[in-house]
């Protein structure tokens, strides 16, 4: 979702509307459904998500690429005993 503060709301529609006047209307509508009727919701928890239809239907597509790419799988633990800290460069103690 389109995280749109204050700062830069006039900002961005100004430039919407100076670059795609034809579809600058949509896109505030589309941002403003999925923040209920808000441009933006400051609120802790809720202002990187989204609320409403359009973004349900946002969710559902990002789930179904996921599991088309393979995303959505169980990856490998990592093993870190593999690893050790690299030595500093005026470290003798390596030599023995």
């Amino acid at each position: 979702m389109l995280r749109l503060p204050l700062e830069i709301r006039d900002l961005f529609v100004e430039w919407l509307h100076g670059n795609f006047p034809n579809r600058a209307n949509h896109v505030i509508s589309l941002v403003r459904d999925t923040r209920n009727v808000a441009d933006y919701n400051a609120n802790w928890g809720t202002r990187m998500t989204g609320t409403g239809a359009y973004e349900a239907l946002m969710k559902q597509r990002f789930a179904i690429a996921a599991a088309r790419l393979g995303l959505n799988k169980h990856r490998h633990d990592l093993d870190i005993t593999q690893f050790s800290v690299p030595p500093r460069e005026d470290d003798q103690l390596i030599l023995f």
